[in-house]
């Protein structure tokens, strides 16, 4: 008799509409529609001098056993240029804010040593400096992007850097860059004016750094330069709107606006293990991601609303998941391993990248080696190449890219009461008139099922796809072990006319190109 009440009331509920049926999960491209460009600088890089990331990451040395070019690795170089790095940031982060240039230039052997007060408290010899840095973009084929001292430097030290790297004309600064071996500048584009001046750079207000951003700005000379300010914190709008609002009339001074972002799993102080995390933890992680999207959002509004133009580019400078460091490692060092929970979260990060690609002009992960969510870890001459490395090398054919227009409709990943989108995705059209489609199914347990349909086209002729998954999500690439995550073919879809049905598996990144 129960079994028959419950039977009558959910047919009750289904004919009031209250017990909805699941969800399809539904995907539509506009390939039609397409016109804002996803900039390949959305794929940018962050290296600081922070841990090994620097020394022992990138720098070894000239006289170093492990194979090297003018002192930087050769195996980082070959398994960076396999992601086509766009460009690079350097020399931090909060270190920026302590960095006199004019120390790592000229001899090595000449150079003083610095006490790295920031980040762990050890001694630098400063033999990686501005020449190496900048030997190092050329090596893998990115575009630099150094960061000025503003906390603790002054205008007339960024203005000589600037000079120093940039200025063809006979100078004093120009005259030091060729006793020291460069007779040609560089012609380095990206500055950023100072960093997290909210905190680390400076603990100044939004109305006081805007000021010092003007004055740095106006003495920055020689080329075509793009300054970008610093930001406050993610949620900070107050800061975003001031800066705004004391830069109009000074736009000329002004192309690019700062926004960081980290996940945290839990708290600041307890943010949870990189690898032993159960799924609640795993949920948390792109729970917490998402959070980003909407502070983004909010930015943006802002922007577009001083800058109707869309003169200034959003520049987010840096994104990534930081977990608590690896046990019996040194806290100021921030290493931590990188599992296939790193690998799907930063695939989300790039989605949400691509698809504010009208605003977004420049994103770099944090940070490049041994440092947070890292496309690479060293130990003495081994490599690693971590499940994140392996998204953007599945995600490099966005760069330069057309971003296509996507709607995507789908069933909801709940854990503990709580519920996200079950789904991710960018696409985007390439010159050659290829169509990319990134997905992510952020469930770990359970397979989707997408319909997938394709506008804006006659007929589609081929389909290739490879996907990023492993057997666990706490699975990881470990030295002197077989990798767990990395990129391979993937067939699980199939096609009919302008319809494409694909089973994205369980905790995977999935990436087609439809020709």
């Amino acid at each position: 008799m129960a079994m028959a009440r419950r039977s009558i009331l959910w047919v009750l509920l289904m004919t009031a509409g209250l017990m909805a049926a699941p969800k399809q999960n539904r995907i539509i491209i506009n390939a039609d529609l397409g016109k804002d460009k996803i900039n390949r600088e959305i794929y940018g890089h962050f290296a600081e001098h922070l841990g090994n990331c620097i020394y022992g990451g990138f720098w070894v040395g000239e006289n170093s056993p492990i194979s090297n070019t003018r002192g930087i690795r050769n195996d980082v170089i070959a398994a960076l240029r396999e992601i086509a790095p766009p460009v690079v940031r350097w020399p931090g982060g909060c270190f920026a804010d302590t960095y006199h240039w004019k120390d790592g230039i000229g001899p090595r052997e000449q150079r003083p040593a610095i006490v790295n007060s920031t980040w762990g408290g050890v001694t630098e010899d400063n033999s990686f400096g501005t020449h190496e840095f900048l030997d190092l973009c050329d090596l893998i084929g990115a575009e630099p992007y150094i960061c000025l001292n503003v906390g603790s430097g002054t205008v007339q030290e960024a203005a000589d850097w600037v000079e120093y790297v940039n200025s063809n004309t006979q100078s004093p600064m120009t005259d030091l860059r060729k006793r020291n071996g460069r007779e040609q500048p560089w012609k380095v584009k990206y500055w950023a004016v100072g960093n997290e001046s909210w905190g680390c750079g400076g603990n100044m207000t939004p109305e006081y750094y805007t000021d010092l951003f003007k004055r740095f700005s106006t003495y920055l000379r020689y080329g075509e330069l793009y300054r970008v300010a610093s930001g406050g914190i993610d949620p900070d709008y107050n800061w975003t709107e001031v800066l705004l609002q004391k830069t109009q009339k000074y736009q000329h001074l002004i192309q690019g606006y700062s926004f960081h972002y980290y996940t945290v799993c839990h708290t600041w102080d307890k943010k949870g293990s990189a690898t032993q995390f159960e799924e609640k933890d795993w949920f948390l992680t792109l729970k917490n991601t998402l959070t980003m999207e909407g502070r983004l959002k909010r930015h943006i509004a802002l922007m577009d609303e001083y800058d109707p133009e869309h003169k200034i580019g959003l520049i987010a400078d840096e994104w990534g998941n930081w977990h608590d460091v690896e046990p019996g490692t040194n806290p100021g060092f921030l290493y931590q391993q990188n599992t296939l929970r790193d690998a799907v979260t930063a695939a989300l990060y790039l989605d949400i990248f691509n698809n504010h690609a009208k605003r977004v002009k420049m994103a770099n992960i944090a940070q490049t080696i041994n440092v947070l969510q890292a496309m690479l870890l060293t130990k003495d001459d081994q490599l690693v190449k971590t499940p994140t490395f392996y998204v953007f090398k599945m995600y490099k054919v966005h760069q330069d890219a057309t971003l296509l227009p996507v709607h995507v409709s789908c069933e909801e990943y709940v854990s503990d009461g709580m519920a996200i989108p079950g789904i991710s995705a960018s696409a985007s059209r390439d010159s050659l008139g290829r169509i990319h489609l990134s997905l992510s199914n952020f469930n770990p347990v359970r397979t989707a099922e997408v319909a997938l349909e394709i506008r804006g086209v006659d007929k589609l002729a081929k389909t290739t796809a490879e996907i990023i998954t492993a057997a666990s999500m706490n699975d990881y690439n470990d030295f002197g072990q077989p990798e767990k995550v990395y990129c391979k073919p993937f067939t699980g879809f199939r096609m009919d006319k302008n319809l494409i049905n694909v089973s994205l598996p369980a905790k995977s990144v999935v990436t087609l190109e439809i020709q």
